[in-house]
Parts: C-alpha cells; sequence; structure tokens
C-alpha cells in the first residue's frame, strides 16, 4: 500500500525545505512526526502537515480496499521538493532605483508506503 500527499505553492524556498526534508527520508513515519514536531526550522511545519497528511491518506485507501494496515509498518519511501512559481517584487532602493525581490515558492511531496515483511519475521 502507497499513498501520496502534496503541498503546492508553499511559501518557502526550496533549499530551506529541501534541508528539513532530508531529516525524514526513509525513517519510519512515526518517527519522522516526532522528528519534525521539534525540527527548529520553519518549515518543518509544513513538512510536518503533510507528512500527516499522507498517513491518513493511507489510511483511508486501505480502509477503503477493505485492508488492514500497520501504521507502524509505514515508512517515508519518497519526498522531495520541487520549485514552484517565484512571485517578483520591488523595493525601492537609493536615488530613485528599484531592486527586484524574488519570492520563491515550494511544492513539497511526500509518499509513504508499507514495509515488506518476510516470511520469517514473527515481529
Amino acid at each position: 500500500m502507497e499513498a501520496k500527499a502534496k503541498a503546492r505553492f508553499v511559501r518557502v524556498t526550496p533549499q530551506k525545505a529541501r534541508r528539513v526534508v532530508d531529516l525524514v527520508r526513509g525513517k519510519q513515519a512515526a518517527e519522522a512526526v516526532a522528528v519534525l514536531k521539534f525540527a527548529p526550522q520553519a518549515a518543518g511545519a509544513t513538512v510536518l502537515k503533510v507528512v500527516e497528511s499522507a498517513i491518513a491518506n493511507a489510511r483511508e485507501a486501505a480502509k477503503r480496499a477493505g485492508e488492514r494496515l500497520d501504521e507502524a509498518d509505514l515508512f517515508v519511501s519518497e519526498v522531495f521538493v520541487d520549485e514552484g512559481p517565484t512571485l517578483k517584487r520591488f523595493r525601492p532602493r537609493a536615488q530613485g532605483r528599484a531592486s527586484q525581490i524574488l519570492k520563491r515558492t515550494s511544492h513539497i511531496t511526500v509518499v509513504v508506503a508499507e514495509r515488506e515483511r518476510t516470511k520469517g519475521s514473527a515481529r
């Protein structure tokens, strides 16, 4: 079972968001949520929402399919940040000039999947 969640047009630069998503790539879903709750970066709150949304999407997909989902088996299989559109603003400068300010946006995507259990493992 695989579930995906996206947050588009998030007002955080992709470079700063990538620093946060690198913290949770490949981790168990519950561990990723715990790490993001205490991440000092501002993008941590947004990434946390997307991870929690992906977990909820997996839960709902399993319920619709009539399958049993153990949330302890969920892990962050894919997480990436793409660049969104850039908002262009101008700031007045000295002697009547203006300088451009680029306000960057991000698209954050999180995919959670269930770990495959081998036949011999009893947990």
